[in-house]
């Protein structure tokens, strides 16, 4: 045993010297090859690829003089480390070591995609089947399911996998955020916070406002009133898309599953995806008595308690629009 260990030990170390001397007499690119990058280069590894098809990818997109030298030298000094998939940048002063070190290491090229607050699914599925390094299809997701923010991905990666994940991170901050809700809200389970504060999330651009209009729309359903939100009447519409005009009154007047004008309570599912801020608000709303808000010309709301007030504002509000020439 002892003997054959010795045998196998001097024939390796006998090629090392064969290979060591040979790289000195001519040289590692006359018997490797060389990189042959003249330009950043982006290259894309796909997923499932062998060593031996990279390689011959490398050659065939001019990067290297020589796919099989490429692969000889990764398999004699590029050590045991496999390549990893994705996308690349690849620069002119890497040569053939560099450019393996690179795909060992995993470094990719992330891209990103930004979901906004407030997105509805349509526009989120609009957005991803956009994106051409993303492959693959998907339907369209549940309205209220996706955490606006901005997310990494890999050219090649399928959407349904940048899907996932967009789907895991609302499930996951609703599970950090629900526990933290303050006594006495409105709702009294996860789904019905997503779609109040799927209302909160239309009915202001406020930042500051989100917590007041939370309090309203919450003393309304304690109430059993009307919620009267606009977006409402829009959302069986267009599926949250912009509406491009006014609100028709036989659209006010109409009855189904998300017009609040029509019905008590809450709708029968979100009208968009809402953001953090919107969900943390309906949790721990502003304490406040109002009932009623109507825009006041800044981009804001006036908020009242009684009605009565509530009709001077509306009035004021009309007033501006007819001064602006919008009515």
């Amino acid at each position: 045993m002892g003997q054959f260990a010795r045998r196998i030990g001097w024939k390796g170390g006998a090629l090392a010297a064969v290979l060591a001397l040979v790289l000195v007499v001519f040289g590692t690119s006359m018997v490797f090859g060389s990189a042959t990058i003249e330009e950043e280069t982006r290259f894309v590894i796909p997923s499932g690829s062998t060593l031996t098809s990279v390689a011959n990818k490398l050659e065939d997109e001019g990067l290297v003089s020589s796919g099989r030298g490429f692969l000889l030298r990764a398999k004699l000094l590029g050590g045991s480390r496999p390549i990893q998939a994705g996308e690349f940048l690849l620069a002119p002063d890497m040569g053939q070591g560099d450019i393996l070190a690179a795909f060992q290491s995993g470094d990719v090229i992330r891209r990103f995609i930004t979901i906004p607050e407030g997105m509805p699914s349509i526009l989120v599925w609009e957005r991803l089947m956009a994106e051409d390094k993303l492959t693959g299809e998907i339907p369209v997701p549940v309205e209220g399911s996706v955490l606006p923010d901005t997310y990494d991905f890999e050219a090649g990666e399928a959407r349904t996998a940048v899907l996932a994940r967009m789907q895991v991170a609302m499930q996951n901050y609703l599970a950090e955020a629900w526990p933290k809700r303050v006594p006495g809200i409105a709702v009294d389970n996860v789904r019905d916070a997503v779609i109040l504060a799927s209302i909160v999330e239309k009915e202001t651009g406020q930042p500051s406002e989100r917590r007041m209009v939370a309090g309203l729309y919450s003393n309304r359903v304690k109430k059993g009133m009307f919620l009267q939100a606009d977006p409402t009447i829009i959302y069986p519409i267009t599926k949250g898309k912009p509406l491009g005009r006014r609100i028709r009154q036989s659209e006010i007047a109409a009855i189904n599953d998300y017009n609040t004008y029509s019905m008590a309570g809450l709708p029968k599912g979100p009208i968009t995806n809402p953001g953090r801020e919107s969900i943390a608000a309906v949790l721990n709303p502003a304490k406040t008595d109002a009932l009623y808000m109507v825009a006041d010309g800044s981009g804001g709301h006036e908020f009242n308690v009684d009605y009565a007030a509530h009709q001077r504002a509306v009035d004021k509000w009309y007033a501006l629009r007819r001064q602006k020439g919008e009515m």
